[in-house]
């Protein structure tokens, strides 16, 4: 049987070759003013950061992930909706003066099975109020009709009460950039929340041409990093020769990829053009790579485990803390949260400079 599905798995990807891998010569331009390394560097570490099932060690900031450049972050909401193994959270980066939003990526079935159905998967729900828009169903639903979406917007709209109109990053891996993207469209559209940045990794399509349009008008600070030869955004597939039936992904990408000089590798960053469908950035090669999926700019991007929506938690984090509160659903849910510290301060950015907007 797992001989079977890597056979599957292989011809994927030879229908992917067929339908955009393409080998284009790479045009370098600079655009240092829309892409910036280093927050990239520090986002990607917060959309690993929600894959942990360790909730209390999440909650709390102290798990083996919650680290490095993300330092400090104070958590505000955490969300795990088992129905639909979702996780999210929602907290403050006093270094970027910013509220950070996560979503985790693919976790109950393996990521072979996930990418053979995305392959199959088409246009099937009408974006509301937006004629011609499509989008993909079960992303949309992921965000907008679980315990995840309520969660969310609540726990943004109790920080904004303390800390004002500060700049909002939405950021998540594979399935989670997805939802990620939805929750930044949704924040901007029907909230009137217009300082919303988002900055996913190794995303999947999501909607039509029309939806894209759309969504750059809307969330016009938007980056998808894509790495190397990662099967996940070139799914679902992308025909050339129907653009206004087939998905598209929405601006701007940054594509890294590695190339050799002598015994040297290096990677490049090319930040591609505004059309989210540029033929000299990922889709100039074939995407035949789980590995480049699962790892971007060295950091890991997925669970512990594969196959388990299961969790750790000490219910000490709620009996011996007054201020965090626990609350659950006939189904299980869990949503773990507190106010945000009136006594916290918001800090001079320190890691990546001054300014309001990053990229």
């Amino acid at each position: 049987m797992e001989r079977w599905q890597w056979l599957k798995v292989v011809a994927l990807i030879f229908l992917l070759s067929v339908s955009e891998g393409r080998e284009l010569r790479i045009k370098h331009e600079d655009y240092s003013h829309i892409y910036n390394h280093t927050l990239a560097k520090i986002l990607v570490e917060y959309a690993s950061a929600v894959y942990m099932s360790d909730l209390t060690a999440l909650f709390t900031w102290t798990c083996a992930r919650c680290n490095d450049m993300t330092t400090g972050f104070e958590m505000i909401e955490l969300i795990v909706d088992f129905q639909n193994c979702l996780q999210a959270f929602v907290g403050i980066a006093h270094d970027l003066n910013s509220i950070i939003i996560a979503f985790r990526g693919t976790q109950e079935n393996s990521i072979q099975n996930w990418i053979q159905d995305l392959f199959w998967k088409q246009l099937d729900l009408n974006y509301p109020d937006t004629p011609d828009a499509m989008v993909h169903h079960g992303f949309y639903s992921a965000y907008h009709n679980t315990t995840v979406r309520p969660g969310i917007i609540s726990a943004v709209q109790r920080t904004r009460e303390l800390y004002g109109d500060i700049l909002i990053m939405v950021t998540g891996h594979s399935m989670g950039g997805a939802m990620a993207s939805f929750c930044a469209l949704d924040l901007t559209v029907n909230y009137g929340i217009h300082n919303v940045q988002l900055m996913t990794f190794g995303q999947p399509r999501i909607g039509n041409v029309a939806f894209a349009s759309y969504f750059h008008k809307h969330v016009p600070h938007a980056i998808r990093v894509t790495n190397g030869h990662d099967m996940v955004p070139h799914l679902p597939p992308y025909y050339y020769y129907f653009p206004e039936k087939t998905y598209h992904h929405f601006a701007r990408e940054v594509w890294l990829h590695n190339i050799g000089l002598g015994s040297l590798v290096y990677m490049i960053e090319k930040v591609c053009d505004g059309s989210g469908e540029d033929p000299t950035c990922s889709r100039s090669v074939s995407g035949n790579s789980i590995s480049d999926h699962l790892l971007y700019y060295g950091v890991k991007l997925q669970a512990d485990t594969w196959g388990s929506c299961g969790i750790i938690m000490d219910n000490s984090i709620v009996k011996d803390n007054s201020i965090v509160r626990f609350r659950t659903d006939l189904a299980g849910n869990i949503v773990l949260s507190k106010d945000p510290a009136a006594s916290s301060i918001l800090r001079p950015t320190s890691q990546i400079g001054k300014g309001s907007s990053y990229f």
